[in-house]
């Protein structure tokens, strides 16, 4: 098995620079847990995001692209989003076609997701090598 590269955290910014700086916040609510249900009428209508990565990239399940103005947008769903759970399936460690699978068989989706746009930047380390922007 082979083991995901390092990730470099975000560079360091002075203390005295942070209220300014576009790469700091100090605002971790951004970073919390939330439930969101999206509702469809039928299984076959869109689900309003894509999503990348999985257990066989040695990463979670992402939100790669959020439709505008679908029920996931509305919802407040965005890239960089990492799905926990859906319907009380873990997703933490899902590989993607099984993710897309429970995604689209559900009319009524439960999902526990949190912005976490440093594992999501990891996303991209292996999309050179594999087909994981599957739309959901």
């Amino acid at each position: 098995m082979e083991l995901p590269g390092y990730e470099h955290p975000p560079p360091w910014v002075p203390p005295y620079e942070r209220s300014n700086h576009p790469a700091y916040s100090n605002n971790l609510e951004q970073f919390a847990m939330r439930t969101v249900t999206l509702v469809r009428e039928k299984a076959s209508d869109p689900l309003g995001f894509n999503i990348r990565g999985g257990m066989e990239h040695f990463c979670g399940i992402y939100l790669s692209k959020v439709t505008p103005n679908m029920e996931a947008e509305h919802l407040g769903l965005k890239e960089s989003d990492q799905i926990l759970s859906v319907n009380g399936i873990d997703f933490e460690d899902i590989e993607h076609n099984k993710a897309v699978k429970i995604l689209k068989s559900n009319t009524q989706i439960v999902m526990k997701v949190r912005y976490f746009p440093y594992g999501y930047r990891k996303t991209y380390d292996k999309v050179q090598n594999a087909n994981v922007g599957t739309p959901a």
